[in-house]
């Protein structure tokens, strides 16, 4: 009897049992509101699994788990608020002769339930983006590669500005038509303070319909060298060669020089052979006219090689050596280079030819003769001049 008593003894008008009942229910849906989100992204992902040739629900529970967590665990608080006897029932906080308190709660539920909502419908958009980013992968175009994640981001970004419309309506009883409309008044303001943002965004369409360059392009602009990564309706990520991720606004990326690096054929190798000064004129001829055959004749450079003697340096004589190697991969180029070096080395040294290094005379002369001592010091080597990576 006691405890009976103990169950129906009454606080701010609600029993013991109640608020027992109260927490049971949060309590079940904090425990397991995982499993049951996971259960329901299985039922979700029937729906959707015929858009997609692969099985793809691993992927499509890690987008949903959070949303639909918070999702559940919203419901199950309004189940738990609905044991509890009035004055705290929900369903009628929405009254205006509510209190202040009472109306504020219902509508934060409200805005918290839109926004858990909101978010599942955003990772839908996300799971589909991966399901066209993997086919896109397939294909030989890369505009499609870039496509995908623009209309991705601008689609989830319409749904957000839909949800909050929504939240201005239902939830403030805000005259959403009226408050459009109104926006026409203050266009120019608002155009005014998102100039920045409105100049990015038709700087991509812009980037879309001229095609200056694609994702996967090495590209060089503004200082910055780097691979595009992605691009966005408003900014531009480039993985550097330092491997650094810098974000650039799309309205830099097409009012600055570009310099589309992957849009070359060839890599250029530019340097300076530098013999020495006792090498005779016999000797110089024959080094160009073979270091040129080598050039002509390799498998992957082209005909626009140069080896010419340009010029009679302070220390050397000095022979330009210029070719072009027909490849854009790295490792590719550094192997072919070194490949022309050996050989080129190879020439020099079977003609008798020698190399020189930076030296400088230094003269010692003593009262009542001409000079007494010559001696020679080393100095730098000069830096070769030839494509950075």
């Amino acid at each position: 009897m006691l405890w009976k008593d103990f169950l129906a003894y009454e606080y701010l008008g609600n029993s013991i049992s109640n608020y027992l009942w109260f927490a049971g229910i949060l309590l079940f849906g904090f425990l397991f509101k995982t499993i049951l989100s996971k259960l329901l992204s299985g039922i979700l992902f029937r729906v959707v699994k015929h858009f997609s040739q692969e099985d793809n629900l691993p992927a499509f529970r890690r987008l949903l788990i959070q949303p639909l967590e918070m999702l559940l665990f919203l419901v199950f608080l309004y189940f738990a608020f609905e044991v509890l006897e009035p004055p705290l029932n929900l369903t009628e906080a929405a009254s205006a002769k509510e209190p202040f308190l009472k109306r504020l709660a219902y509508r934060t539920y409200q805005i918290f339930v839109l926004v858990a909502a909101t978010w599942v419908i955003t990772r839908f958009v996300d799971f589909f983006g991966l399901i066209f980013t993997h086919r896109a992968s397939k294909t030989a175009s890369k505009l499609d590669d870039q496509l995908i994640p623009f209309f991705k981001d601008f689609t989830k970004a319409l749904i957000w500005i839909f949800a909050f419309m929504i939240i201005l309506g239902s939830v403030f009883g805000v005259n959403v038509a009226g408050l459009v409309a109104g926006l026409g008044v203050g266009g120019l303001a608002i155009a005014f303070a998102a100039k920045e943002s409105l100049e990015n965004l038709l700087a991509s369409f812009t980037i879309f319909l001229d095609h200056p360059f694609v994702i996967g392009d090495l590209v060089e602009v503004n200082g910055i060298t780097g691979v595009i990564e992605k691009i966005g309706f408003r900014s531009t990520r480039i993985r550097t060669l330092e491997k650094t991720f810098v974000t650039v606004p799309n309205k830099n990326m097409i009012d600055k020089p570009l310099n589309n690096l992957s849009l070359r054929t060839f890599r250029r190798v530019n340097f300076d052979l530098d013999l020495t000064y006792d090498t005779t004129s016999e000797q110089i001829r024959a080094v160009t006219r073979d270091v040129q055959a080598l050039l002509d004749s390799h498998p992957r450079t082209n005909q626009d090689g140069r080896v010419r003697f340009h010029h009679l340096g302070p220390h050397s004589k000095v022979v330009m050596v210029l070719y072009f190697i027909d490849t854009m991969d790295w490792n590719e180029y550094i192997d072919i280079r070194e490949e022309i070096t050996y050989k080129l080395v190879d020439i020099v040294e079977r003609h008798g030819a020698s190399f020189a290094y930076p030296t400088q005379s230094l003269v010692l002369q003593q009262p009542g003769q001409q000079h007494t001592n010559l001696q020679k010091q080393p100095m730098p080597a000069p830096l070769d001049n030839t494509d950075l990576k």
